[in-house]
């Protein structure tokens, strides 16, 4: 995978540590891997933020930052990976999530109307509408959202692993080829 893909959307590791806010947790910030560009620490990074992209409201990069450095991934990759979701997503996400808990539950019978039980009259009105919408939802919900992290940290962590792997497999090749050639 082209690191220099990578390095024009992410900030660089002296300007992260150079943040006032970034110096206060300096020896959590240190292990190499998580501003390192490597096949493991983007794919860890990525799947850290597809799992943590589901958790609601303003919470999913705090979230995907102290799983990065949990598990010792690349933490902007992990952070930036998290706005995946947005209000145009978020609801087709946990329909999905909520019909993965129902099928995990082995709930029969027809799913709810959540689009047209979620309404608002006002913007300011929406958090509170939507957390009453998802404490309507119950159990599939609390089972589906984790199951459907899950699965998509695993579908992002080997995609990012197997194209990374195509890319240099392939970079490998052309510069082998092209010193035959000489």
């Amino acid at each position: 995978m082209p690191k220099k893909f990578f390095r024009k959307w992410l900030p660089s590791h002296q300007s992260v540590r150079e943040n006032r806010l970034v110096r206060l947790f300096g020896p959590l910030l240190g292990h190499h891997n998580l501003w390192h560009l490597h096949r493991r620490s983007v794919a860890g990074g990525v799947a850290v933020g597809l799992f943590t992209g589901l958790i609601p409201g303003p919470f999913q990069m705090l979230g995907a930052a102290l799983l990065a450095i949990l598990f010792r991934v690349n933490l902007p990759v992990a952070v930036f990976t998290t706005l995946y979701t947005n209000p145009l997503t978020f609801v087709p996400l946990y329909i999905l999530a909520y019909r993965i808990g129902a099928l995990l539950l082995g709930e029969q019978g027809a799913m709810p109307n959540i689009v047209e039980d979620f309404k608002t009259e006002s913007w300011s009105d929406w958090l509170p509408a939507f957390i009453e919408w998802l404490a309507g939802l119950g159990k599939p919900l609390l089972v589906g959202v984790p199951t459907l992290g899950l699965i998509l940290a695993a579908i992002g962590y080997f995609t990012v692993r197997g194209v990374w792997r195509l890319y240099t497999v392939r970079a490998w090749r052309r510069r082998h080829g092209s010193r035959g050639k000489g």
